[in-house]
């Protein structure tokens, strides 16, 4: 039997430039899907899944994440006060238990595999699973869920994969594809932006991994590569020579809420799978769209 997962690592420190003004002072992660912050549907991906201990991997002007995994003494008494129980039942569900959330610091932004190596002393000598924030999954079953499958069974590493285009490949880390079972494939290979004519397939990288703490070795010693940055894609590749690397398909859609387009494509599914906004929304939603059909007609006329 491979080793539970317990921890997971959460890499929190980018900057958030692409959605300027809004992140000057808020992290990129506390805007909001809906009503929630982007972080918190990770986070309870996180906890679904089994996970037990948190691991944040910051920057400057981040502490509001760790405040937003914390009581708010004085929110709680007003709620209660106020006798709005059923949000103060809510709030105190999403908060992670005593002592089960660990931060620790990105001093620069040296790229994805600096940040994972950040967190080897929290981590320790134990397979630990790393979700990318901007990448928040909308389905029945969690997609670190659905790799715990594979993971049982194969042991060794998984990443979560999807789909992409021929055209797009080039955008990002794409997999071979090997032996398949019910739980997934095995990984043959790992190419960090191919061209489409060098691409193994069209299944890439999906911000869902499951990973053996030796990765932290290869990282202490990883040069830089693609943007300057120590990449965990050339760390993974490397493991592979050693280890198995099972590629699992996620059953439901991944939004990329480090985009513009993506977080504001998050913000309409994730409503309009709400009973409570989705009426509302939906007669809000076709208001938007007949105005905006309405001004194209009249320009072509």
């Amino acid at each position: 039997m491979p080793r539970p997962i317990r921890k997971a690592v959460f890499p929190v420190a980018g900057l958030g430039t692409r959605f300027l003004p809004a992140t000057k002072a808020i992290p990129k992660e506390m805007l909001t899907i809906v009503d929630r912050p982007v972080i918190q549907y990770v986070v309870d991906e996180a906890r679904a899944a089994g996970i037990e201990h948190f691991v944040f991997v910051t920057g400057r002007n981040k502490s509001v994440i760790e405040d937003h995994f914390d009581n708010q003494i004085e929110l709680e008494m007003a709620l209660a006060e106020r006798g709005k129980d059923d949000a103060l039942s809510a709030l105190r569900s999403e908060l992670p238990p005593a002592g089960a959330t660990s931060y620790t610091r990105q001093q620069a932004p040296l790229g994805l595999g600096h940040a994972v190596w950040c967190a080897r002393e929290i981590v320790g000598d134990e397979p630990f699973a790393l979700l990318l924030p901007d990448m928040v999954g909308q389905a029945e079953t969690g997609c670190l869920s659905q790799m715990m499958a594979a993971y049982e069974k194969h042991g060794g590493n998984v990443i979560a994969v999807e789909e992409t285009t021929a055209e797009q490949v080039h955008r990002y880390g794409i997999v071979g594809v090997g032996e398949k079972d019910e739980t997934g494939f095995e990984i043959t290979e790992m190419v960090e932006k191919p061209d489409r004519d060098n691409a193994p397939s069209n299944f890439y990288i999906s911000g869902r991994y499951i990973l053996q703490p030796e990765i932290f070795g290869i990282l202490e010693h990883q040069a830089s590569g693609a943007d300057g940055e120590i990449q965990i894609t050339d760390a993974m590749i490397g493991l592979a020579q050693s280890q198995r690397f099972t590629g699992v398909r996620f059953d439901g859609r991944t939004f990329d809420c480090g985009s513009k387009a993506g977080f504001l494509a998050a913000n309409v599914a994730f409503a309009l799978a709400r009973p409570d906004i989705a009426p509302d929304f939906r007669a809000e939603l076709d208001k938007i769209i007949g105005a905006v059909a309405a001004t194209r007609n009249k320009a072509a006329e």
